[in-house]
């Protein structure tokens, strides 16, 4: 089975409406207008779509941060990039992230809203979460730890709900085909001090499931550099597609069902 897995594109645009000046909106307009947007070229997530039109794997899965700020315009100029995967035969499995969760201004939830829904072409919404989709090979758990959170700060959020619901749904059943959680923050951090503005809260059962192979994959993103942390043999562990925009690169995943073996390798574009 293939997996084609890239995240946090981050289109962004101006202010939308004048009361964007009064909530976090603000901030990601600034941060796009003299940072973001010099170092994301959006060209990167049409080379990236071009190339998984070509290989047509599996799956393709999005682990989030479409936006710079959540608003309905930026979903917009990525939903037109995204069309012709979306209406490919190709299944997409997209996970918001926190840029996309931004505020929680009626117009900015129902523009992510009505993006999962079409992104999955209405295979789940965003209030379906958490829940697991059975494609080929794989169980994948779609766990959202996205949401709106202070003004300096992206923190994560894995609420005590879901991460029963992945406990419960790796002690019940039967770990006959390998899972493969989709999460747009990292279950591990390194440097959870440094990255406190930045961190997930939360993620200790789910991480633990990780670490004892109940769970044998994560999919994330948010942070923009890629990277593979193993936890067990196999190709096990966490994978961290970076930003396919920034660095124009995203990974590619095979696994064997003979060997029950993951293998990887990023995609230069």
């Amino acid at each position: 089975m293939k997996i084609v897995h890239f995240s946090d594109p981050h289109a962004g645009g101006k202010a939308e409406d004048f009361m964007a000046y009064f909530d976090k909106r603000w901030v990601g307009v600034f941060n796009y207008r003299f940072r973001r947007r010099f170092k994301h070229d959006l060209s990167g997530l049409s080379a990236a779509v071009d190339y998984i039109l070509s290989v047509k794997p599996d799956v393709a899965v999005c682990t989030g941060d479409l936006t710079s700020s959540g608003q309905p315009g930026e979903f917009e100029t990525v939903r037109k990039i995204l069309e012709p995967l979306r209406n490919s035969s190709i299944p997409l499995l997209y996970m918001p992230g926190n840029h996309d969760c931004y505020v929680r201004r009626p117009k900015c939830v129902a523009a992510v809203n009505n993006m999962v829904e079409y992104l999955t072409c209405g295979r789940y919404r965003f209030a379906d979460l958490p829940r697991v989709e059975h494609l080929g090979d794989v169980d994948f758990i779609l766990v959202n730890c996205s949401r709106p959170s202070n003004l300096l700060c992206s923190w994560g959020f894995l609420i005590r709900e879901d991460a029963e619901f992945i406990q419960r749904y790796c002690r019940e059943n039967a770990h006959d085909r390998p899972r493969v959680l989709l999460s747009h923050y990292p279950m591990f951090e390194d440097h959870p001090i440094l990255r406190v503005r930045h961190r997930l809260f939360g993620e200790k059962p789910v991480r633990e499931l990780l670490e004892k192979g109940d769970i044998d994959l994560c999919l994330c993103g948010h942070v923009h550099k890629p990277y593979f942390r193993e936890t067990l043999p196999g190709g096990r562990g966490e994978n961290c597609a970076g930003s396919v925009t920034r660095n124009r690169s995203f990974t590619e995943i095979d696994y064997d069902p003979v060997s029950r073996v993951f293998t990887r390798k990023e995609i230069k574009i």
